[in-house]
């Protein structure tokens, strides 16, 4: 048997625990590092398919609500389908808005009466999902390819078969009869782009990938996954995140419009390895440094071994001397106390070695908590952005046409429901085609931007303020008691801006129609009505007056 000296067991001691103790940090902190790399990344993963499915939903309410809005309009329910102002107004709703590929108005028993550049007119549509769904409400529907459509209407650049997804809205006369459907056909290619575009945007987050699937796990975009299948687990996870297949996933059910017969996810995803690079390096650094640390503590402990066996070899070597009667052995008296102080001040360089290290890690991990946070209060100053500009005229300030139209719903729904009624004022600026005519289209934005200024210093703060659209304006006013009429207030309106001074303009007058919400009135659009009749008596009565 090969017996080791004294300084071998004590350097292979103190080399191998030196060794173990580093790498065992360094797996420790790597694994730690990892984890919170995952949980970071699907964060921030889970994050931008939350803003992606916000904007896309915010786009497709819009365009149903065009769809909306243009089948009710006056021409569409008088009934005559073949109007010519009709096929104006859907060509003009096309041509503002390139996502449309078709719009046409079918008759009640499906055969198609208009459409935006004759596409498929005369042509029946009863079987069409569409058009079923469209003559009972509103409908949106999902992707599909329409082959009689395609054909009319030149391919895709990429080569891929053109897909679109319907809007539909029932035309319904005075009497409430549906007498036909509006319907429209979007470039499923625009619903791509608005994913994409909000994608990347963030740009920060590499090798991001964005799906669209449905509710069945079906991928629906992108063209090359187009028909597989997602794991169901992956829809709908308690965290909103997931890891598997290689891949950091997030996924966000996109709010559907009213009415919709789609139920779509935004599948935001990285590849893991991706995600988790930042982490790899760091564990690779760290077993650099435990390897480099290692090769410094083999020759410490050499050198510690050689200190601590010297006065035990000379312990041994004065033992042989005397074993071999030779003169002049000398035993060391102090050695024990050296050698203690010796294992002290080395316990103790190792241990601040290791809390230094710790100290490095703990400040690489408050700079990625820091990072973190940032990017998330990054994203909600987007989302609050985002919300402002969808509900607000960019123009003036004040709250924009469509929140108008869901403030007056819900306005109606409380009168309906408790009898609480409430009062609507519609301002027109009297002769503003003059001013922009004679001072230019900026001054007469400024002239929009002090008329906006002044109704709302001069309405409550209940009271809910909008642009109507163009010069117009429009208030809603909850509280009809005294003193504060819906007359009364009109007239402190009318009375502030006729009083006030615009910048090269002068004086600017307006006229407004006052009208309360009654018990009979069916809808909102009665009161919205009256107040558009009281508004041209007051214009015909010589403006700058309420009726």
């Amino acid at each position: 048997m090969i017996k080791a000296s004294l300084r071998s067991h004590l350097t292979l001691w103190f080399a191998g625990l030196s060794l173990l103790t580093l790498l065992s940090v360094g797996f420790y902190v790597g694994q730690i590092a990892t984890e919170q790399m995952k949980q970071a990344s699907g964060n921030t993963l889970l994050s931008t398919a939350r803003s992606t499915a916000a904007l896309l939903a915010v786009q497709l309410r819009e365009r149903q609500l065009e769809v909306s809005l243009l089948s009710k309009a006056p021409i569409m329910r008088r009934g005559n389908l073949d109007a010519p102002d009709i096929l104006t107004l859907m060509e003009l709703r096309t041509q503002s808005r390139a996502e449309y590929a078709w719009m046409g108005v079918a008759d009640a028993d499906g055969r198609v009466r208009q459409a935006v550049n004759g596409l498929l007119v005369n042509q029946s549509v009863q079987q069409r999902p569409w058009f079923q769904a469209g003559m009972h409400a509103e409908y949106t529907g999902d992707p599909h390819e329409a082959v009689l459509l395609a054909k009319l209407l030149p391919g895709a650049a990429n080569g891929e078969p053109l897909r679109f997804i319907d809007f539909a809205a029932p035309i319904r006369n005075a009497e409430g009869e549906t007498i036909a459907v509006l319907g429209a056909h979007a470039h499923w290619s625009w619903v791509t782009q608005i994913v994409d575009s909000a994608v990347m945007q963030k740009d920060a987050i590499p090798d991001i990938e964005a799906l669209i699937v449905d509710v069945d796990g079906k991928v629906l975009y992108p063209e090359l996954l187009a028909g597989e299948h997602m794991p169901p687990d992956s829809l709908l996870t308690t965290s909103g995140w997931s890891t598997g297949n290689g891949y950091v996933t997030a996924s966000v059910a996109v709010p559907s419009p009213t009415n919709a017969k789609m139920t779509w996810y935004i599948m935001v995803r990285q590849p893991l390895d991706v995600a988790l690079q930042p982490a790899h390096t760091l564990l690779y650094k760290l077993l650099l440094l435990g390897l480099l640390a290692a090769i410094i503590f083999v020759l410490a402990a050499y050198y510690i071994a050689s200190s601590l066996s010297r006065p035990i070899e000379r312990l041994a070597k004065s033992a042989k001397q005397v074993q071999d009667q030779q003169p002049g052995a000398v035993f060391p008296q102090e050695h024990s106390v050296l050698e203690i102080a010796q294992l002290g001040r080395s316990i103790s360089s190792m241990t601040q070695s290791l809390l230094a290290k710790e100290r490095e890690l703990q400040e690489a991990n408050a700079s990625l908590e820091a990072t973190v946070a940032q990017r998330t209060a990054d994203l909600t100053q987007a989302n609050a952005d985002l919300l402002s500009l969808a509900t607000h005229d960019a123009l003036t300030g004040v709250y924009n046409r469509r929140r108008f139209d869901e403030k007056l719903a819900e306005n109606s729904l409380l009168f309906q429901r408790t009898g609480r009624t409430f009062a609507l004022l519609l301002i027109d600026a009297d002769y503003f085609k003059r001013v922009n005519d004679t001072y230019g289209h900026a001054v007469g934005d400024d002239v929009l931007c002090q008329l906006a200024t002044l109704i709302e210093s001069n309405t409550r703060a209940t009271d809910f303020v909008a642009r109507y659209g163009g010069e117009e304006f429009a208030v809603l006013l909850p509280e009809v008691e005294e003193p504060d009429s819906p007359d009364v207030v009109a007239e402190k309106i009318r009375a502030a801006v006729a009083a006030a001074k615009f910048p090269s303009v002068g004086q600017v007058t307006v006229s407004i129609g006052v009208s309360i919400a009654q018990p009979s009135d069916r809808d909102s659009l009665a009161l919205l009505k009256r107040a558009d009749m009281q508004l041209y008596e007051a214009k015909a009565a010589g403006r700058n007056r309420v009726a």
